[in-house]
């Protein structure tokens, strides 16, 4: 059980977080969940008091489990990386836009 601490607080706040595709479409192919996994690693280079503990990434669902600082509230941490990641695979894999 590791404890982070921050300035003024010491905190163990884990977090599982799962969203699905729309409409629950199989979309997350081998080289599409590869590309994702690796922009939600990219997430924290921008938050480094945000830790992954573990990615699951299934065709038409995503699981991750992650340490957020009680300084940011949830939402705003599952809109980052939902807003980020939905950006980067647009950009990434044309085919989506269609989906």
């Amino acid at each position: 059980m590791k404890l982070h601490t921050a300035a003024h607080t010491v905190y163990k706040t884990k977090y599982h977080i799962v969203w699905v595709t729309r409409y629950r479409r199989k979309i997350l192919v081998e080289g599409v969940a590869t590309y994702l996994r690796m922009k939600l690693r990219e997430v924290q280079k921008y938050y480094p008091d945000w830790h992954f503990t573990a990615i699951g990434i299934d065709k038409d669902h995503v699981h991750v489990q992650r340490v957020i600082p009680p300084k940011y509230s949830v939402s705003f941490a599952v809109e980052t990386i939902k807003k980020n990641t939905s950006r980067r695979l647009r950009e990434k894999c044309r085919f989506l836009d269609n989906v």
